[in-house]
C-alpha cells in the first residue's frame, strides 16, 4: 500500500519539559519521526515546550512552535496550519492527552485535522482503565481482578471487597504519578485521595496485589493491512510491585519457556487488534504468576514509550520511524530494514546477545525522600548495555551508571549495613542488588533469597556464578592467574578496577597483563538479525572473543564521548551538544564515532553518527574504542561531567584530545586552581580558601566569616554544595563533601546574599570569543542555576556592569585556552 497522498501537512506534539516517567525518549522519537516524515514530502508542523532538544531545532520541521503544550495553545496552531494529519503517539503521555482533548473537544472535526497512527476510539480503550478491562475480558484474557472508584467512597467499598495489599492505578496519568501500592487502610486512603486529584477523569483501577508475580512487556507493531510483527521481550528483573521504569530490565526475556513465550505473543496480536490500533508500536505488559503460570494483562500503552527507546536501541529496529512511516499508509513489508538493507521491516528482529537496563535513581539529592520503589517511578534516568550474556552485561550497565561503582561490586567501595540485610532484601530499593550479592557471599541460599525479594532464582543463580567466580580470582595475584581465568573473568562484565581489586593491584598493571596474553576487548555488531545478514550500520558492543568485526574505512575520524544516563544536573542538553558536535563534524568531512550508554536519546540512534558503540564511559571502555579505532581526536567537552572526569587520565594515556586542553578543563574544575587564576587576572570574588578537613574548613569560615558556600570540585548540579551559618553545619558538612569528591579540595567562599547571578554562555576559538547569551536569573544568588528561572536579556543589570561581565569573560576564556564551549 503506496503513502497516502491525501495528507499533505503533519502536525507531531512533542512531550513538552523532562519529567520523571518522560525523559528524552521522547525526543529521539519524535526526531526520528519529522526527519523521516519530511524525507518522504510532507510539511512537518512541531510544538514542543523544550528547548534543550533536537527535534525543536529549525531544521527537523518545516515549522517549529516553542509554546506550551495544552489545548488552547495547539487549537490556535491548528488554526494557524491547516495541518490533515495529527500524530498523537511520539509525545509520551503528554501528546496523547492533549490529542485526546482535542478530539473530544470537536477541535479537530472543526479543522478537518486527522488522527494517525492511533484513533480517539483506541486510545480511549487502551488508556480508560475501565474500557481496557472490558477490552480483555471480550478476548478471552484475564487482568487482575479489579474495580473502579470516582471518589472515595467507592474506593473503600473495594478494599472491603478486595482486601489488602491494593495497587492504585489512576487513569491517564504518567509514570505511575498518583498511583502506589497501599498496605492497610490509612495508607489506602492517602493514596486514592491523591490519585482522585491527580487522574484527568477522576477515575481509579482498584486492583488486587499480583506483587511478586514475573513481568514480562512485549512491543508491538501493527500495520494496516494487520500484519503485527514483535520486536522485543522484555523481562523484568524486579517482581510486580516494582514500576517497570523503576526496575532492573532485560530483553530478551530470560526465563520465558517456548510455550510462555509463544502465549505472550498471540495475547499481544489479540490485543493490538481488539484496542484496534491500526498502525505503529505498542508496548503490553503482562504479570505470571510464578507458582501456577496464571498469566494477566498489566497495561497497555498505544503509542511510542520508554520501553519503545529501549527496544529499538536494544535490537537496532527503528521503531518510532517505523511508526511515522506506517502512520502515513505503508505497510511493514514494504518498508526496509537500514541496517541490512536486505530485510523488510516485518522481518521480526532476532538478537545473539542479551541487553541489560539499569535505572538512575537521584536519591542522594534528597536525602528527605522514601527510597522504597514501588508502582510509582522515581527515577530520573537508564544505562543500557549489551554483552554476551546477562552475567557481563549486567556488571557493564552497573559501571555505567556514573555511581562511581565498577561492576556489580567487587571494588572496594561496597557499603553494607549487615543488620539491614532482610530488609534491604524483602523492601524494593537502589541498593538490592548489592545486598542479593553479599547474601550469597555470606552463605544464604537462592530460595531464600527468592522468598525475600521474589526475584527469579535463575536471577539470583546468575550473581551466585560471579561469586564463585571471584573466589576462584583471589587465589591469584597479576603474576600467576591463568589466562583462561582472566579471559573468563573479562567474558563475565569484570571491569579492570574490580581485577585490580580482587588481586590487590591496579587498573593499568591489570590492562597491561591482558594485553600481553592477548586478552583484548572485540566488538561486536548490533544488526537485528543474529548475524543472518550483513549489517551496513556500523552498531557495535564490547565483549570478549576471539572475531572482532569492526571495518576500517581509511577516513579521518573524530570521537564524541556522551553524557551517559540522565541525572539531576545533566540531562538531555549534554546529548543535544553531542549529537551537533556529530552533524557538524559529518559535514567537515570526518568519520563521526559516538560513544554513550543512554538509551533514551538521539546521540545513540544508529544513523546519528556513523559509528556508534553502546558503551560504559569508563577509562578503561573508552581506551578499548580508541586503540581499536585510533581517532584522530576525541572531544570531551560536549557530554557535561562524565567525560570531562576521563580527560585527565586519557590525556595521560596518549588520547588526543581535541578543543579544550585536559589541563585547561582542570583549571576551570579545580576549585583551588581556579580560584589562583581569579585572583591573577584580578577578577573580583568573594573572600574564600579551600580546605581538605573539618580543621582547615573551619579556620578558613572563621577567617571570611559566616554564611559561607561550601562545594567541591568535579561535582554535577550543585551536588554536595551547601550554605552553612555555623559551625555545627560546617562539621556535619564536611563528611558528605569530602565523599562526595574525595580527590579534590573543598571551596569555601563567603556567601553574598541578596545578590543576583548571571549566567554567561560563550565559545572561543582559542583568540577570538563570542557570547551567545548573557542569562539573569530571578532568583537571587544560592538557588542552583539549574532551579533558578532566568531570562534574556538581563533585565535589571546596567550596561557598565554588562560590559564588565563580557570584559571577564573574554578574559577566562582566553586565559583558559579554551577552544569551544565556555
Amino acid at each position: 500500500m503506496p503513502r497516502r497522498d491525501d495528507i499533505k501537512k503533519i502536525l507531531i506534539i512533542g512531550s513538552g519539559p523532562i519529567v520523571i516517567g518522560q525523559a528524552c525518549e521522547f525526543d529521539y522519537s519524535g526526531t526520528q519521526a519529522c526527519k523521516v516524515l519530511k524525507e518522504d514530502g510532507f510539511e512537518v508542523v512541531l510544538v514542543n515546550s523544550n528547548p534543550a532538544t533536537i527535534m525543536t531545532d529549525p531544521e527537523f520541521a518545516d515549522r517549529t512552535y516553542i509554546e506550551p503544550i495544552i489545548p488552547e495553545v495547539v487549537e490556535r496552531i491548528i488554526a494557524k496550519e491547516r495541518p490533515q494529519a495529527l500524530l498523537p503517539t511520539l509525545g509520551g503521555q503528554t501528546g496523547l492527552n492533549v490529542a485526546v482533548e482535542l478530539a473530544e473537544s470537536g477541535v479537530l472535526d472543526r479543522y478537518g485535522v486527522e488522527l494517525i497512527g492511533a484513533k480517539l476510539k483506541a486510545i480511549r480503550k487502551a488508556e480508560d482503565r475501565s474500557e481496557f478491562k472490558a477490552a480483555m475480558e471480550r478476548i478471552g484474557l484475564e487482568v487482575p481482578r479489579s474495580g473502579f472508584a470516582y471518589n472515595l467512597n467507592d474506593a473503600l467499598e473495594l478494599a472491603d471487597k478486595f482486601g489488602f495489599p491494593l495497587v492504585i492505578r489512576p487513569s491517564f496519568t504518567l509514570g505511575g504519578t498518583g498511583g502506589g501500592i497501599a498496605f492497610n487502610k490509612e495508607e489506602y486512603i492517602s493514596i486514592a485521595s491523591n490519585g482522585l486529584l491527580l487522574s484527568p477523569v477522576s477515575e481509579l483501577l482498584i486492583e488486587e496485589s499480583v506483587i511478586g508475580w514475573k513481568e514480562y512487556e512485549l512491543e508491538v507493531m501493527r500495520d494496516l493491512n494487520d500484519n503485527v510483527v514483535i520486536i522485543c521481550s522484555i523481562e523484568n528483573f524486579d517482581p510486580m510491585g516494582v514500576h517497570t521504569g523503576d526496575s532492573i530490565t532485560v530483553a530478551p526475556a530470560q526465563t520465558l519457556t517456548d510455550v510462555e513465550y509463544q502465549q505472550l505473543r498471540d495475547a499481544s496480536i489479540a490485543i493490538m487488534r481488539e484496542i484496534g490500533v491500526e498502525t505503529g508500536g505498542s508496548n503490553i505488559q503482562f504479570a505470571v504468576n510464578p507458582e501456577d503460570g496464571r498469566m494477566v494483562v498489566i497495561e497497555m500503552n498505544p503509542r511510542v514509550s520508554r520501553s519503545s527507546a529501549l527496544a529499538s536501541k536494544a535490537t537496532g529496529f527503528p521503531i518510532a520511524k517505523m511508526a511515522a512511516k506506517l502512520a502515513v499508509g505503508y505497510t511493514l513489508d514494504e518498508i526496509a530494514n537500514d541496517i541490512t538493507k536486505e530485510t523488510p521491516a516485518s522481518f521480526e528482529p532476532t538478537i545473539d546477545y542479551v541487553v541489560t537496563k539499569v535505572p538512575r535513581w537521584a536519591f542522594e539529592k534528597f536525602p528527605e525522600a522514601d527510597p522504597t520503589l514501588t508502582t510509582k517511578m522515581k527515577s530520573v534516568g537508564e544505562v543500557m548495555a549489551i554483552g554476551r550474556t546477562f552475567k557481563e552485561s549486567l556488571q557493564k550497565a552497573m559501571r555505567s551508571l556514573e555511581i562511581d561503582r565498577y561492576g556489580l561490586g567487587a571494588d572496594g567501595k561496597d557499603e553494607i549495613d549487615p543488620e539491614q540485610l532482610n530488609n534491604k532484601l524483602a523492601v524494593p530499593n537502589q541498593d538490592r542488588l548489592f545486598y542479593i550479592k553479599y547474601a550469597l557471599e555470606n552463605g544464604i541460599d537462592i530460595e531464600k533469597i527468592n522468598e525475600f525479594t521474589k526475584i527469579d532464582p535463575w536471577f539470583i543463580d546468575q550473581i551466585r556464578q560471579l561469586v564463585e567466580l571471584e573466589k576462584e580470582i583471589t587465589k591469584y595475584t597479576i603474576s600467576d592467574i591463568p589466562d583462561e581465568l582472566l579471559r573468563e573473568a573479562k567474558r563475565n562484565g569484570y571491569s579492570d578496577r574490580q581485577l585490580a581489586y580482587l588481586m590487590g593491584s591496579d587498573e593499568l598493571s591489570i590492562r597491561e597483563r591482558r594485553a600481553k596474553a592477548g586478552i583484548v576487548a572485540t566488538f561486536k555488531t548490533v544488526d537485528t538479525c543474529g548475524a543472518e545478514f550483513e549489517a551496513y550500520t556500523p552498531y557495535y558492543y564490547s565483549t570478549y572473543e576471539s572475531e572482532c568485526e569492526v571495518k576500517q574505512s581509511g577516513k579521518p575520524k573524530i570521537m564524541i564521548l556522551g553524557s551517559g544516563p540522565n541525572r539531576i544536573g545533566q540531562g538531555i542538553e549534554f546529548d543535544y551538544c553531542c549529537v551537533h558536535a556529530s552533524f557538524a563534524l559529518k559535514e567537515e568531512g570526518y568519520e563521526t564515532i559516538m560513544v554513550n550508554c543512554n538509551p533514551e536519546t538521539v546521540s545513540t540512534d544508529y544513523d546519528t553518527s556513523d559509528r556508534l558503540y553502546f558503551e560504559p564511559l569508563t577509562f578503561e571502555d573508552v581506551m578499548n574504542i580508541v586503540e581499536r579505532e585510533e581517532p584522530a581526536g576525541v572531544i570531551v567537552q560536549f557530554g557535561g561531567q562524565t567525560p570531562l572526569k576521563l580527560a585527565g587520565a586519557l590525556g595521560k594515556a596518549g588520547v588526543p584530545i581535541i578543543g579544550t586542553s585536559p589541563d585547561s578543563i582542570d583549571l576551570a574544575e579545580d576549585r583551588k586552581r581556579f580560584e589562583i587564576l581569579l585572583r591573577n587576572l584580578n577578577i573580583n570574588q568573594p573572600p574564600n580558601g579551600t580546605a581538605t578537613s573539618y580543621e582547615e574548613a573551619l579556620e578558613v569560615a572563621r577567617r571570611i566569616g559566616f554564611p559561607v558556600l561550601v562545594r567541591p570540585s568535579y561535582v554535577l548540579g550543585g551536588r554536595a554544595m551547601e550554605i552553612v551559618y555555623s559551625e555545627e553545619m560546617l562539621e556535619s558538612y564536611i563528611a558528605k563533601a569530602v565523599k562526595a569528591s574525595p580527590d579534590h579540595p573543598i571551596l569555601i567562599d563567603k556567601f553574598l546574599e541578596g545578590a543576583i547571578e548571571v549566567d554567561v554562555d560563550a565559545i572561543c576559538d582559542g583568540k577570538d570569543v563570542l557570547i551567545g547569551a548573557i542569562m539573569e536569573h530571578i532568583e537571587e544568588a544560592g538557588v542552583h542555576s539549574g532551579d533558578s528561572a532566568c531570562v534574556i536579556p538581563p533585565y535589571t543589570l546596567s550596561e557598565d556592569i554588562i560590559n564588565q561581565i563580557k570584559d571577564y569573560t573574554v578574559l577566562l576564556a582566553k586565559e583558559l585556552k579554551v577552544k569551544g564551549l565556555l
